[in-house]
């Protein structure tokens, strides 16, 4: 019972009742699409880049309370930072929620990130997590090809 407390925190909960930045950019500089197949999960990101920083960032799709938490989540860190900034971050991030570090360890500070490292605990929420910044990188590199966890 303490896991499942773990994993959906209040601030999850309270991202996934109302995301932020849950919108469509028109004329955004990148946008790319992506699905978890496991889960149901499908996501569009949306990215304004101005002199090589995040000046707009925002999502749209469905799906459970862990992968909206997480899109929310991730446009409120990166938006004003850096590309580079921005997929540091996402390098953290999927350290986390892997299990590989703790969020004390070197490299960009998570912030509220952190709510979300006890998907590490279930492997199959860890695709949930990642799958919009995944969506992010490819909206970066102006991809058009689905992301897909699988």
């Amino acid at each position: 019972m303490n896991e499942l407390q773990d994993l959906y925190q209040e601030l999850i909960l309270d991202h996934n009742r109302s995301p932020r930045n849950c919108r469509r950019i028109e004329n955004a500089d990148g946008e790319a699409n992506g699905y978890n197949p496991l889960c149901g999960d499908r996501v569009t990101v949306y990215v304004t880049i101005d002199n090589d920083i995040v000046s707009d960032v925002a999502f749209e799709g469905s799906g459970c309370a862990i992968s909206t938490a997480a899109a929310s989540l991730m446009t409120q860190s990166i938006k004003g930072k850096s590309i580079a900034e921005a997929e540091a971050l996402f390098k953290n991030f999927r350290r986390l929620v892997m299990g590989e570090a703790v969020a004390s360890d070197n490299g960009p500070a998570l912030g509220k990130l952190e709510a979300l490292g006890g998907v590490r605990r279930f492997p199959a929420r860890v695709k949930c997590a990642t799958l919009v910044w995944h969506t992010l990188k490819a909206a970066l590199d102006r991809q058009s090809q689905m992301v897909t966890t699988e």
